[in-house]
């Protein structure tokens, strides 16, 4: 972005009358204002007159003659009569490549205590919609050092992805993994929601100074408001769309897209948004396509998003992963029986998909790919069987390749978190070319000895 583009940008959010308005109630977790005419969006500050610090917030609607506004902290010190002034009519974020290596809060503060931050630009927190003709194909692989998906899933530049699975099955660490390991430019990595313990443990234990030096961490914990957590996910956006429009190609990791949702539906309902599905408003499936479609490849760089998913009970139920699914360009199903069993990464390469797989391999990647997922589909068809001792080798061609095949496909997908051997694209690609030519060994192999075994004559 030009000094002059960052001129414009500021001037468009500035307020350039003061305008005024006063406390009238707190109803849940909103505040009433009487006489503020600021558009929905628009940044306020709320000044107690008991001398207490100023509290910034956000207009999230009106009722009747009144502005709802909910507040970026605890409203605790606010009484009635207390003014509310307008800060911007539009949010705007502080982006530049000082941020690379720094942990930031949800107003964009550095919250890791290594001092100011060495930025340039001012950029909008909400801009428009990119134009779909701006949008070339997906046609070049993206690795993200996961086996599993570099060569079974594999992921294109510019793609969007969710991450599928219930708590505790290592979505967080599948993330830092990649974003140590993944050859993108930059890495963008916003925590919504997350446990305030975990945001610590996930920079230095899991992410560490590699990652971390390439990277912009976002944080905001369970316990702040909902605005703020809100506010993470669309400043983190903010950050990889700088980042991309300077040519580079950025990975943007979300964790998660629900505790997002949640956060938006708290909004809706404090501002007299009706509940629709599964108590979430309409405002919900609204935002959510708008913040994933900000992802993507564009004529001067490429955002690769991956975006966690919880799902809790039954998902073909749970509306939130329904309509993520439905939106995103693939998506990786992390499964509880593979956790379990130490299986790590713990992805249902059959459960999962990358729709743009295709388009960003060759055809001999492409035929591995197909051999090696029907092995797994008939290891699955008979692993129940084969550990009960109810099968009998020979019954079956495809079942007795699965069962010779299958520890050779396991090695290759389980991968340790701290995995020194490094895994590029074009390595795995070679690795799975080298499997399928002793699968095509082994099935030769089989074959022969089922002939011998016909051809052997019978003993009375």
């Amino acid at each position: 972005m030009s000094t002059f583009e960052d001129a414009i940008t500021t001037l468009e959010s500035a307020v350039t009358v003061g305008i005024r308005g006063t406390a009238m109630e707190v109803r849940g977790l909103a505040l009433h204002v009487a006489d503020l005419p600021a558009p929905v969006g628009a940044t306020v500050m709320v000044h107690p007159r008991r001398g207490d610090a100023a509290l910034p917030g956000e207009v999230v609607g009106f009722d009747g003659d009144r502005t709802i506004i909910m507040p970026y902290g605890a409203m605790q010190g606010i009484s009635r009569g207390d003014p509310v002034t307008v800060e911007q009519y539009a949010q705007v974020a502080t982006v530049g490549p000082g941020l690379l290596g720094r942990v930031l809060g949800a107003l964009g503060e550095p919250i890791d205590g290594r001092g100011a931050l060495d930025v340039m630009q001012r950029r909008a927190l909400d801009p428009p919609a990119v134009d779909p003709l701006d949008r070339p194909p997906i046609d070049t692989p993206l690795s993200v050092g996961v086996r599993a998906i570099d060569g079974l899933l594999s992921i294109g530049r510019g793609q969007r992805v969710g991450i599928f699975a219930q708590p505790g099955l290592g979505k967080s660490t599948l993330m830092a993994q990649m974003a140590r390991r993944t050859e993108a430019d930059v890495c963008i990595v916003a925590l919504v929601g997350e446990r305030g313990r975990e945001v610590r443990d996930f920079i230095d234990n899991q992410l560490g100074p590699e990652g971390l030096a390439k990277s912009v961490v976002i944080a905001a914990t369970g316990d702040e408001p909902a605005l703020r957590r809100i506010r993470a996910a669309k400043l983190a956006t903010t950050v990889a769309e700088n980042f991309r429009d300077q040519g580079l190609d950025v990975l943007l990791l979300m964790d998660s897209v629900t505790r997002f949702c949640q956060a938006q539906r708290q909004a809706g309902l404090a501002a007299g948004e009706p509940p629709a599905t599964r108590g979430y408003p309409p405002s919900v499936f609204t935002s959510l396509p708008v913040l994933l479609e900000r992802s993507g490849r564009t004529s001067k760089g490429s955002i690769t998003g991956f975006y966690t998913v919880l799902v809790e009970g039954d998902e073909v139920t749970d509306p939130v992963a329904d309509a993520t699914r439905g939106i995103l360009d693939g998506h990786v199903q992390l499964s509880r029986d593979l956790a379990n069993r130490g299986h790590w990464p713990a992805i249902d390469v059959l459960d999962s998909v990358s729709r743009v797989a295709p388009d960003v391999t060759d055809r001999q990647h492409q035929s591995a790919r197909t051999e090696l997922l029907r092995i797994e589909h008939h290891y699955r068809q008979v692993e129940d069987m084969k550990n009960i001792g109810a099968y009998a080798v020979g019954s079956n061609p495809d079942f007795d390749l699965a069962i010779a095949a299958h520890p050779m496909i396991e090695q290759f997908l389980q991968q340790p978190v701290r995995d020194p051997e490094p895994a590029d694209f074009a390595q795995v690609r070679k690795q799975m070319l080298a499997m399928q030519q002793q699968i095509q060994q082994a099935r030769q192999q089989l074959a022969a000895q089922q002939r011998r075994q016909g051809a052997a004559p019978s003993r009375t």
